[in-house]
């Protein structure tokens, strides 16, 4: 294993790709709480490759112009119908105070905000190209008191 990745809380960072993969990385930033750990700009604006970091946590995106060999497996959620066959959970302190900067920026909340049978209090949206985001209190990484069914956080 290498040493960058046994020094991280998580090993996992989900990978997405945005038609305008500039304005995605402004408004996960500004809404989410994201940073930008690295952006590889190329040619007309394109992001060939950035990472962004939240706490522990890591996203890498791109833009869907990026004709390689990747590209024709991802999809945007719109072409399919806004269906998925996976989420992103961002596990946060406040719960309520991201929830109402995603609906000021025009996220689509798709779930609305609650407690959790599990533990914690979440919600689900949709971010501004359409990909599904949940979003909550609950630790993944601590034990919680219950039992917790299994399922998706957000399930």
């Amino acid at each position: 294993m290498s040493k960058l990745i046994t020094q991280q809380q998580s090993s996992v960072a989900p990978c997405l790709r945005y038609r305008d993969a500039a304005a995605a990385i402004t408004w996960l930033c500004a809404n989410f709480g994201f940073e930008e750990h690295m952006v590889v700009r190329g040619d007309a604006g394109r992001i060939l490759h950035a990472q962004l970091t939240r706490g522990g946590g890591m996203i890498m995106l791109g833009s869907t112009a990026n004709d390689n060999e990747y590209g024709k497996w991802v999809v945007q959620p719109e072409d399919v119908g806004g269906k998925q066959t996976q989420t992103i959970y961002l596990a946060v302190a406040d719960a309520d105070e991201v929830y109402q900067q995603a609906k000021k920026a025009g996220a689509r909340i798709v779930i609305e905000i609650a407690d959790a049978d599990y533990g914690g209090r979440g919600f689900t949206c949709l971010d501004c190209e359409g990909h599904v985001w949940d979003i909550g209190t609950y630790n993944p990484w601590q034990e919680q008191g219950g039992s917790q069914a299994a399922g998706e956080p957000g399930s």
